[in-house]
């Protein structure tokens, strides 16, 4: 049973990349790393990169579900958000990502941490669509059943942030994804 649970810790699972994240930074020459993350378990990823990363400096913002980090992270800035329904501080925390990545340039190697709930945790409605009318939408496609491929396929229409466009901000930097899978069939579009 420990065995089971170890083979599928967050933390575990992104310490087994930390080598390669390290490989990557000093052959391609980066001069910054940024650290990104959002989804109920991106906490315990955060800190993963956080212990095994430790000869870098770097910036960090995580989004995660309210108490799902119950530990300070030095250097990395948590942000507690609304899952299911995305709240005011998702907004508040996608605000700071966009901007951390918006002044990447091709010497910065961004590692983005994705997991189950990202996909409500990191919000940033589109131009035309508010907050509220957001939060009316996931609560509406819920109530009808609609399962997690239908709801992030409306959500990633009605935002700034998912479809590709988080990758777009982030040019021309560099990115790595660290993407664990909460949603069976483990389709990347679907998941967070």
């Amino acid at each position: 049973f420990k065995a089971a649970l170890k083979a599928i810790s967050p933390y575990e699972t992104v310490q087994s990349y930390c080598t390669y994240i390290t490989s990557i930074y000093k052959t391609g020459n980066f001069s910054k790393l940024v650290l990104i993350g959002f989804g109920k378990a991106s906490c315990p990823m955060a800190k993963a990169i956080r212990d095994n990363l430790s000869d870098f400096s770097y910036t960090g913002i995580v989004i995660t579900k309210y108490r799902h980090c119950p530990e300070t992270l030095p250097g990395i800035h948590v942000v507690e958000a609304g899952h299911p329904l995305p709240d005011e501080n998702g907004v508040q925390g996608t605000t700071e990502i966009v901007k951390l990545i918006g002044e990447a340039d091709e010497n910065t190697l961004i590692v983005c941490l994705i997991s189950g709930g990202g996909s409500a945790l990191l919000v940033a409605p589109y131009e035309t669509i508010t907050l509220a009318e957001k939060q009316k939408v996931t609560e509406l496609l819920m109530k009808a059943g609609a399962d997690i491929y239908e709801l992030n396929t409306v959500r990633k229409h009605i935002s700034k942030v998912k479809g590709g466009r988080l990758a777009e901000i982030s040019c021309p930097a560099t990115i790595i994804s660290l993407i664990l899978s909460d949603v069976i069939g483990d389709r990347l579009d679907v998941i967070a």
